[in-house]
């Protein structure tokens, strides 16, 4: 039972909802705590720039003073020190947490207000140090209680008369109202995050819907029922994803009904020759023409189902990677060779339109074999006389090989037939010696390369098939 259940903890930590709202709360947590340090330290901040200029105020107004006449007399301050602080004490009420201190020849002579913290009036040795500067000073002390002292001290020195006046600021109280304001934002922060989450949770239960449903068709799919979609109700990745789902079981399925079509196709083919051969053989008698007869005939289907296989194992061979060996090829020299090996083919008017001029990337062999069928399949379809050409040309980024012939020609409606699996043309006056394949073969070695293959005929005139091969494909393998 402990097992179950630690298999069903990691399922559920395993599954896509959870780790998206895994990854949501890390997210969410760190930059809430990183906006929370940031938020106190520039609070921080703001509030030393507010005491700083509370101080510098403070000095300021001293230093006017300084330069100033005293009240009561109207006379000018001279060496009078102790003027000056009682005059400045009176006039100027401390802010909360601020002191103003004045510290004569060594001693502190007065305060504002006069009751200074414990921490400030018995540091003796802080007083001492502030009433011997000689210098203006600018900076924060901590102290043993744990108070941060910001001030600024502003010595006056007239004849023997050595006075310092400092204005110091206690930032504890301030601080800890922004620690207060802090805690207060991460208690609301919590509140809200948690309440986010909930709903992220849920959200992301809805945005996966379709992904469960996705799982639940494949889980459902079998080699005999591959007619499961997935309905496309909404935009996004998830829409996209069931989408090309749904395109993977479109090509699939006709992926299996293609073999299926091929298998049987492919049985009846073979079964045609073996019925042929087997009756004639039970049939043979003693006589020795018949036999004779017999036996070519034998060899004749023999040869057919050789040529059979050969093209079921080429086309079982397009579907791996290696399928295409590429080379550079030139052109022109390589429309000769096809040429010369269509010649051989049948007495026909061959005729040589024209070459291409360069070079390009492709298996010469399969190329071979493609054109080589085109010509056979001119052949078949022409009589002795007939004109059949072929020609190459570059044009306009693509290698265009062709075969052309003034034969019985091709109806539209099978135009895009013949170029499918044991499919012959409705209006061939005659049984081509293959199955059928060797268009599709044409077809096949195209489209590994890319390319394609069409065909434009009218009845009773001829026909032309094209060879379409991208050039772009070459250009780039020459330039590795």
């Amino acid at each position: 039972m402990t097992e179950k259940k630690s298999k069903s903890g990691w399922k559920f930590l395993g599954e896509a909802r959870t780790q998206i709202l895994l990854w949501y709360v890390v997210l969410m947590f760190s930059s809430a705590i990183a906006s929370t340090l940031i938020i106190r330290q520039a609070l921080f901040s703001r509030l030393e720039e507010r005491i700083e200029a509370s101080l510098t105020q403070e000095i300021e107004e001293f230093q006017r003073l300084t330069k100033g006449r005293d009240p009561q007399t109207g006379e000018r301050f001279a060496g009078n020190i102790a003027a000056i602080f009682d005059v400045f004490l009176r006039r100027n009420i401390p802010a909360e947490d601020e002191f103003l201190i004045a510290l004569l020849n060594g001693k502190l002579y007065q305060s504002s207000p006069l009751a200074l913290p414990p921490a400030l009036r018995e540091n003796q040795a802080l007083l001492q140090s502030w009433a011997s500067l000689t210098q203006r000073e600018h900076s924060q002390i901590s102290l043993a209680t744990g108070e941060t002292i910001l001030y600024r001290a502003e010595p006056l020195i007239r004849g023997d008369n050595h006075g310092v006046f400092v204005v110091a600021y206690s930032a504890t109280g301030e601080r800890h109202k922004v620690d207060e304001a802090v805690f207060v934002i991460i208690q609301v922060t919590i509140a809200i995050f948690l309440l986010v989450s909930s709903l992220a949770w849920v959200a992301a239960g809805r945005v996966l819907a379709p992904l469960r449903l996705l799982i639940k068709t494949v889980r459902s799919v079998s080699e005999s029922d591959l007619s499961q979609r997935i309905s496309v109700q909404e935009g996004g990745e998830i829409a996209e994803l069931a989408i090309t789902f749904n395109e993977m079981m479109e090509r699939l399925q006709s992926s299996f009904d293609s073999q299926r079509n091929f298998i049987n196709d492919a049985g009846h083919e073979l079964r045609t020759p073996i019925t042929i051969v087997r009756g004639h053989l039970e049939l043979m008698g003693s006589d020795p023409k018949d036999q004779q007869e017999t036996l070519e005939l034998v060899i004749d289907e023999l040869d057919r189902m050789s040529r059979l296989i050969n093209d079921l194992l080429l086309l079982a061979k397009a579907e791996r990677p290696d399928f295409l060996q590429l080379e550079v090829v030139d052109i022109a020299a390589f429309t000769d060779e096809l040429f010369a090996k269509a010649k051989a083919l049948a007495d026909r008017d061959w005729r040589l339109d024209g070459k291409g001029m360069g070079k390009i990337v492709i298996d010469r062999q399969r190329i071979t074999e493609a054109v080589i069928n085109l010509a056979q399949n001119a052949t078949q379809h022409t009589q002795p006389g007939d004109v059949i050409a072929l020609g190459s040309v570059l044009k306009h980024h693509q290698m265009l090989f062709w075969v052309r012939d003034t034969g019985d020609g091709i109806a539209l409606a099978d135009q895009q037939r013949i170029f499918e699996r044991f499919a012959r043309a409705a209006n061939s006056r005659q049984r081509s010696e293959g199955a059928g394949l060797g268009l599709f073969i044409v077809r096949t070695i195209a489209e590994a390369h890319h390319g394609s293959v069409q065909v434009t005929s009218e009845l009773g005139r001829g026909s032309t098939f094209i060879l379409k091969l991208p050039y772009l494909l070459s250009y780039n393998f020459l330039q590795k």
